[in-house]
């Protein structure tokens, strides 16, 4: 009976990639948006790596009251009802991202995990209940992230000093 239920429920534990990096990936869907939206002076970039790794780096400027870089990737919306974690295997460079969230690309609050990163390759485990909306920096007085539908995830960083940065990533996994 005990091997039977373990069964079950290694049956029910499934993973979906949502992103898997590799020298040939198609990144036409990921886009830089930095604080030059509203006057700000930081440079996000992204590419691929020669060893087949997202790169997210720049610089974040405070100048004309600036601060953050960022890195979205849209998708067609999919139903992530079944799962309850993100999973990021990524290597930064001892510096703290956000990971964000968007349940449709129109939705005004980003639902927001800050993580703090090493030089060696790691997996960040995010459970969705955890994801807390955001806007504009502020955190807002409403629920966390319901795990209903995911359209957009990103990146951020906006430490609140002038910085470079860099940021490795290798996959994006719900499980």
């Amino acid at each position: 009976m005990k091997l039977s239920i373990f069964i079950i429920i290694t049956s029910l534990m499934t993973t979906m990639t949502l992103f898997d990096f590799s020298k040939t990936s198609d990144t036409s869907q990921w886009t830089i948006e930095d604080d030059v939206v509203m006057g700000g002076r930081s440079q996000g970039h992204f590419k691929i790596t020669d060893e087949g790794h997202g790169q997210f780096s720049g610089e974040v400027s405070l100048k004309n009251n600036g601060g953050f870089s960022s890195l979205r990737y849209n998708f067609d919306a999919k139903d992530v009802s079944s799962y309850s974690k993100l999973k990021l295997h990524l290597k930064g460079d001892g510096k703290t991202f956000q990971f964000r969230v968007k349940s449709t690309r129109r939705e005004r609050a980003s639902y927001v995990y800050e993580f703090d990163t090493t030089t060696d390759w790691m997996t960040i485990e995010i459970p969705f209940k955890d994801l807390y909306p955001v806007f504009r920096g502020r955190r807002l007085n409403q629920s966390n992230y319901d795990g209903k539908q995911m359209e957009q995830i990103g990146f951020l960083i906006g430490n609140k000093k002038e910085q470079s940065f860099e940021l490795l990533i290798d996959k994006i996994e719900l499980e």
